[in-house]
This record gives structure tokens, sequence and C-alpha cells, in this order.
């Protein structure tokens, strides 16, 4: 079975996919600090609750945003599953152009996005990623990556206005039943959303303008992240959420690319 890590800024999020299925999905807090022995003691629990043993792992593919992480999860995969893990960079075997002016430089989790959604919807099309950023990549008619934009998340603007902003409270994000708000909760709660609204259906349409100049085709608009199915009913721009983009983006990964050597000698010394 595959063992799948996303590790975003946030969260990093766990999952097993035995070749039809994925047969479980954890996620913890995202701590750079955490040691590999507190990751086992972690996942190892919950494999168990779910029916599955270390055993059953014979590969682990990484995907991360959060270099400080690597390390331990390294670690992970070769002392708990005894595997050398696949790393998501720009140098493997993608099976699509990396069109923009450094590969290295986009994100894991772009790059896998791009390819699960590609996959899935082919294209041309756009992929929305509600994360600590919000994200906007675009995916050529064959798959290649076109490049994108990185706004700021949505639970990162909601905490920025509460640090900056001495009397207004730390909200929740929800659909508001009304634009305008009749106390200070529901104002904020309506200019975070349709604040977002608003950029989300701003932003496609100027990259479907800018595209027009180089015509690619039509450009479906696929979301995915926590927040995906909470914007997608307040816009007819968003045509499809998709949970699982990323996730999949690793696994298929994983099958493009030939598992990595495993050496013990490497176990506790390798970057």
């Amino acid at each position: 079975m595959l063992l799948a890590v996303d590790a975003g800024n946030t969260n990093v999020v766990f999952a097993v996919h035995d070749g039809t299925e994925w047969r479980g999905r954890w996620r913890i807090r995202t701590d750079a600090e955490r040691t590999s022995d507190e990751y086992a003691v972690w996942l190892l629990t919950l494999l168990q609750h779910s029916g599955l043993k270390p055993a059953d792992i014979d590969r682990c593919v990484i995907g991360t945003v959060v270099p400080a992480a690597l390390y331990n999860l390294r670690r992970l995969s070769r002392e708990w599953f005894d595997c050398e893990p696949l790393v998501a960079r720009a140098h493997l075997d993608w099976g699509f152009e990396i069109r923009v002016d450094a590969p290295h430089e986009v994100g894991a989790d772009r790059l896998l996005n791009a390819l699960a959604a590609h996959q899935s919807y082919g294209g041309p099309l756009i992929v929305i990623d509600f994360g600590t950023a919000t994200t906007f990549d675009v995916v050529g008619k064959d798959g290649a990556y076109l490049g994108g934009v990185i706004a700021p998340g949505i639970n990162l603007s909601i905490e920025a206005l509460h640090r900056a902003a001495a009397r207004l409270p730390r909200i929740g994000i929800g659909r508001p039943q009304a634009v305008v708000g009749r106390n200070t909760v529901a104002a904020m709660q309506s200019g975070i959303y349709w604040g977002y609204v608003g950029l989300i259906e701003g932003i496609v349409a100027r990259i479907r303008a800018e595209q027009e100049e180089h015509p690619v085709g039509n450009l479906k608009v696929i979301a995915t992240g926590g927040l995906a199915p909470l914007f997608a009913e307040g816009t007819t721009v968003i045509e499809t959420t998709d949970q699982d983009t990323t996730l999949d983006g690793l696994r298929l990964l994983a099958a493009r690319n030939p598992a990595p050597i495993f050496t013990r000698t490497a176990r506790r010394d390798d970057p």
C-alpha cells in the first residue's frame, strides 16, 4: 500500500491507498519540530484503528511546502515503514511541462493539484486551492503547468483582521444570510465571504481574459481544500469541487516514478 503525506503550512495529511481506494485519511497540525517518533505514535494508533499495519505500507510519497518538516517525515518513512520516500519536486517525471521561469520555486501542492486535476477533468483548467494561501493555478490543454496566482488564505485574513483592529472579534467563516450585516460579526462574515467570492470571480475572469490573447480553450474551474464546498455555494464560477485533488496528485506521481532505493545505513543521517 502507498502512504501519501501532504504537509501544508497548517496541517499535515496522511492517507493510505491500497491501489483501488483510499483506506484512511488523518490530519495533524503542522509543527516543524515534531519528531519522527511523535508522528509514529500518533499515526500507528490510527492505522491500527483502521485495521492496517505498518507492514502493509511498502511505498511512501511526500509533498511538502514546509522544508523544515521534511527531515522528520523522511525519518518516519525510513524508520517505521522501512521505505525511502519519494519527495515531490520539480525534477521528477510529472508527465507535463512546467512552463514557468523557475520550476523549482513552484510549491509541490500546486504541481500535484495540476497533475490530478488534469488527469480527472482534462484541460485547460484553473485549479483553486483554499489552503493557508488561496492559489489559482492554470493548466493547459496538454496538462502543462502555466503558472498562477497566490492570494492570502481566508483564515489568514480573518486572523489579520482580528489582530489589527482592537474592537473586532475573531470570527468563524460561514455564508451569511445577507450581504449587509446588522451587527459586527455579521458584517465581518459578509466581508470575508463575499469578499473572497469577489476575489474568486475577479481573478478567474482576468485569467480567462488574459488567456484569450494566447488561446488555450475554455478554462474549467476546479476547487479543492476544506473550504471549497462553502465557496462553491456562493458562485457559479466554480464548476466542480474535489477534496482529494492533492492526495490524488501524490498517488499519481508515485505511480509515474520509480520508488527510491532504501538503504538502512542512510536511515538516521540523510537529510
